[in-house]
């Protein structure tokens, strides 16, 4: 059987990229999480958004709902039962900027023919929006300079005692 990696798998699983993608990395669970920041909430909006299968679409909404990311809260329409809503929580929100990353690379590097179908763009000014690393000061960092193998420091070492 080939080798996955040749990192000891006690560091594999620290790796915080390799666990995020198990939590929301699938296929379906992008797209769910897609639908979700542009306000899809109902079982019957993502399934009729995305055209996947009832089951599928159960057992991936369960999976966001055990990640943390998603929230069911029941609601109920008159002269319904009560059924289940799907709402982002604020871990699922934060995934704003990845779905953004994804976007602006998307644009750039693998562009449709008419151009892009939405942008980013800020709600309150109106300016279109790119996704940076940004320092604790807030400046921007040039991805040149961006070292994500960086290992980490101890608080002290950080803040210069």
């Amino acid at each position: 059987m080939p080798k996955t990696s040749d990192r000891p798998a006690a560091e594999e699983t620290r790796c915080s990229i390799r666990r995020a993608l198990e939590m929301v990395g699938d296929r379906w669970s992008l797209q769910i999480l897609r639908e979700a920041l542009q306000g899809a909430t109902r079982f019957s909006d993502f399934k009729d958004r995305l055209h996947v299968a009832s089951d599928v679409l159960t057992q991936r909404l369960g999976a966001l709902v055990d990640a943390g990311v998603l929230d069911k809260r029941p609601y109920r329409e008159a002269g319904t039962r009560s059924r289940m809503a799907y709402h982002l929580t604020p871990a699922g929100r934060e995934l704003m900027v990845v779905f953004g990353a994804l976007q602006q690379w998307g644009d750039e590097h693998c562009p449709h023919p008419d151009g892009p179908l939405v942008r980013r763009g800020s709600r309150t000014s109106g300016h279109t929006l790119r996704v940076a690393f940004v320092d604790d000061d807030g400046r921007e960092t040039p991805l040149d300079d961006v070292d994500l193998g960086a290992p980490v420091m101890a608080a002290t070492t950080r803040s210069g005692a």
